[in-house]
């Protein structure tokens, strides 16, 4: 019998059905493949697993962020003042096809780049989406609206989506970016990114959306915890601690809490 370290396409498809994942749902999952200990099959075997407890029927979705595609002065750390504008000049615009996610882990590449894979065309922030409702959920995500209305991630409330989070905080939990969108009087800045337009040529563009801002997030999870634990399923696959929670109720809790907190 294999251990907690040692995992598997089936030990981790039983644990998922255990903590709740609801078969034929929509699933939004943020994902570390270190927490869960060593997987035979590595990012396969745990998209497997994923795809087994889903069924036919439901929808895989995870976070293609493409976060070195903005503008230099906001890299952390920025490079060099004098190469800025080269930099802008430079970048290869995103292709929804071939522009790799960064920073979201290799499940979420995995999952971007598996047979039948829907993107969405964001260039910045986009979310990419596996089974029968994934084009639906990742249509029209227009370039000024990151996480809000007009983003898959709205649409993932609207379909009664859920969130695991696999071994990762709440820090990472996109669900309260959608609350940001709500706040009265939210705050907007510049965001900068280089596209192709539907010539194929590549170009910069500019654009105003809501100040994003996860620095907080942590903490509004573990409030969030502490005043609705009751809709939040808690288990391990693996060595991986793990949330499973209704979308919508995460978003509602935290555009509450940023109204107060911030």
């Amino acid at each position: 019998m294999p251990s907690a370290r040692f995992q598997t396409r089936q030990t981790i498809a039983a644990a998922l059905r255990a903590l709740g994942v609801p078969r034929g749902g929509v699933l939004l999952v943020h994902s570390s493949l270190s927490s869960i200990g060593w997987v035979s099959g590595g990012s396969v075997a745990v998209v497997q697993a994923l795809l087994d407890v889903l069924g036919p029927d439901g929808t895989l979705v995870v976070p293609s962020l493409t976060t070195p595609n903005r503008d230099p002065s906001r890299w952390d750390p920025p490079p060099p003042e004098s190469w800025w504008q080269d930099i802008r000049d430079s970048l290869p615009g995103f292709d929804p096809a071939i522009t790799p996610s960064s920073n979201v882990g290799v499940i979420t590449e995995q999952v971007r780049t598996w047979p039948g894979a829907v993107r969405s065309v964001h260039p910045q922030t986009s979310f990419a989406a596996l089974g029968p409702r994934a084009a639906e959920l990742m249509a029209g995500h227009r370039p000024d609206c990151h996480y809000g209305e007009e983003s898959p991630l709205a649409r993932l409330e609207k379909a009664g989506a859920w969130t695991l989070l696999l071994g990762v905080g709440f820090c990472r939990t996109t669900a309260f970016h959608l609350a940001e969108y709500r706040i009265p009087g939210a705050g907007t800045r510049t965001y900068g990114c280089a596209v192709l337009d539907a010539d194929g040529e590549r170009r910069w563009i500019e654009y105003q959306d809501v100040s994003l801002d996860d620095g907080d997030f942590a903490l509004l999870g573990a409030d969030f915890e502490r005043a609705a634990g009751h809709v939040i399923a808690r288990g391990l696959v693996g060595t991986a601690s793990c949330r499973l929670f209704p979308i919508a109720d995460a978003a509602a809790y935290a555009e509450k809490w940023l109204a107060a907190h911030r």
